[in-house]
């Protein structure tokens, strides 16, 4: 059998990085763990990929994560010589296509672990507006499908219905819905015959709801599915020429970097959207500069933090007396990007009154926000030392929480738990413990 060639690629790439070889595997194997599919791999197998061995098909995409994470930038099969390899995107699945399957995917719970697999990827290549306005394939398949405004009028109105059943009990069941009127509904209506006005007015709808679809996938923890769905909405909304929503999934996609702490490609992406608004209204440059500031205060970046934070307040206080408000971006929203800028430069203080400000505005409909955020609050007392009145605050959060389908509250639920068990010999501590061992899913406290 002829042995195989030296990996050139990936060993101009590796010696880029600066790492031993054990480096290298242990970067790999934390985003086995990041996956959910840990690896024990050890300089030996470095040694053998660097020989020109492939890696397991699965475990490529990991390599590629693992050196552009290393390197800030994209890397792609062909440079790291991995040609073929599993996961590489198939640039000839149309946009249309492309979301069937995504959707067909999502919709099958056989499918749920592959889905949940999909790790998150800071060398995603996102598509600029001028790279994506006015472009996609024209997917008309010649049937007698014809569409009109009321079709558009549908999906507007059931994407609006499922984000009001994802803010009040979170994701998890709502988005396997979505997913199915995607694929049954909204799928053949991109391909049916309309009028120019008509057609890109239904490419923006599913532009939203494909938005809403990720959104509702990062409730649930699942990151690489989550950009998926981002990419498709990113296309639909240049198709379309739909400003608004390109803008708001790269915030979106920025809040998802951001919470999983890589602020310098939240603070990209954040940037990308600011800079594909220059017309923006009052409140949408707030809805923007909030998450500048968030993702600057990550990188350590005092000054940009607190200037986009001045920047989005007085944004607000110009949108709150001449605008409708926009989207669910509001004064609540805003105290919870101060809460977080406080936090990332240290005010803890500022960051628990921040962020119980916005507790005290949000609206009753963001039950999910809501939880969220009285959980937040309490992570923040117990780093002041305040036991009593986080436990105080985790109980007001327990309150809901049965109602709440989300992953992302299930996780504040489980870091509550392991915040209190050293606490039990305090009276307060040990009933929200006992409460919440009746209340939280063994599942989640597993």
């Amino acid at each position: 059998m002829k042995m195989p060639e030296p990996n050139s690629g990936l060993e101009r790439l590796y010696r880029e990085t600066g790492w031993t070889m054990r480096q290298f595997a242990q970067a790999v194997n934390r985003l086995g763990t990041e996956r959910g599919t840990p690896l024990k791999y050890r300089e030996p197998s470095v040694h053998q990929w660097l020989q020109g061995h492939l890696p397991k098909a699965d475990v490529r995409p990991l390599v590629l994560e693992a050196l552009a994470r290393r390197l800030r930038r994209p890397v792609t099969h062909a440079e790291v010589g991995f040609l073929g390899g599993s996961g590489e995107p198939d640039s000839r699945a149309g946009t249309v296509e492309g979301i069937v399957d995504l959707g067909r995917q999502d919709m099958d719970p056989s499918r749920r672990g592959v889905l949940g697999a999909a790790l998150f990827s800071v060398a995603l290549t996102v598509p600029d507006w001028q790279d994506v306005v006015g472009r996609m394939e024209n997917v008309q398949t010649g049937s007698a499908l014809r569409i009109g405004m009321p079709d558009v009028e549908t999906v507007i109105a059931m994407t609006e219905r499922l984000s009001e059943l994802d803010d009040q009990f979170g994701g998890r069941h709502a988005r396997p819905m979505a997913a199915a009127f995607l694929v049954n509904t909204v799928a053949p209506y991109l391909k049916a015959e309309a009028p120019e006005h008509v057609r890109k007015a239904m490419m923006s709808a599913a532009s939203d709801l494909c938005y809403l679809t990720g959104y509702m996938a990062v409730d649930e923890g699942l990151e690489g599915l989550a950009q998926q769905y981002y990419m498709k909405a990113l296309e639909l909304a240049g198709a379309s020429e739909d400003h608004l929503t390109y803008c708001t999934t790269l915030r979106g996609m920025s809040l998802q970097a951001v919470d999983l702490g890589h602020g310098d490609e939240a603070l990209r992406l954040a940037n990308a959207a600011a800079a594909a608004s220059p017309n923006a209204g009052p409140r949408m440059r707030a809805f923007l500069a909030g998450q500048q500031a968030h993702a600057a205060a990550q990188t350590g970046d005092r000054s940009s933090a607190l200037m986009y934070l001045k920047e989005a307040e007085v944004a607000m206080e110009k949108a709150e007396s001449r605008e409708k408000a926009f989207g669910s971006y509001d004064p609540s929203s805003l105290h919870y990007h101060i809460s977080h800028v406080c936090h990332e430069l240290g005010d803890l203080p500022g960051a628990v009154k921040a962020m119980q400000e916005s507790d005290r505005l949000c609206y009753d409909i963001y039950r999910r926000s809501r939880v969220k955020e009285r959980a937040t609050i309490a992570e923040f007392q117990m780093e002041l030392g305040h036991l009593e009145a986080a436990c105080h605050t985790w109980q007001q959060a327990l309150d809901e929480y049965p109602l709440l389908q989300s992953g992302r509250v299930d996780r504040r639920m489980r870091a509550m738990l392991t915040l209190v068990r050293p606490h039990l010999n305090n009276p307060t501590a040990r009933t929200l413990h006992e409460r919440a061992m009746q209340v939280v899913p063994p599942a989640v406290t597993a």
